[in-house]
């Protein structure tokens, strides 16, 4: 059995102070992020009627049903 590879991150596996990665190869902190989500789209009009009735309509009916059903159950 080998003896186990010593881990170049820690302190005392290294010649430098904090691990083994010298400032100047570390990115800064924030470089990463941008100053925006992309490219500016305006506001598009939204749903349209049409699925909007459609799921009012469901939300009416799915109601209804469990009324009647606590109505059944009361008799």
């Amino acid at each position: 059995m080998s003896a186990p590879v010593p881990d170049p991150g820690r302190p005392e596996n290294t010649s430098r102070p904090y691990g083994g990665v010298p400032p100047e190869e570390t990115p800064p902190g924030e470089s990463s992020t941008g100053s925006g989500a992309g490219p500016y789209r305006p506001l598009t009009r939204g749903w349209g009627k049409g699925p909007l009735v459609l799921i009012c309509l469901v939300a009416v009916l799915c109601a209804l049903f469990f009324l009647a059903y606590a109505v059944m159950l009361n008799i």
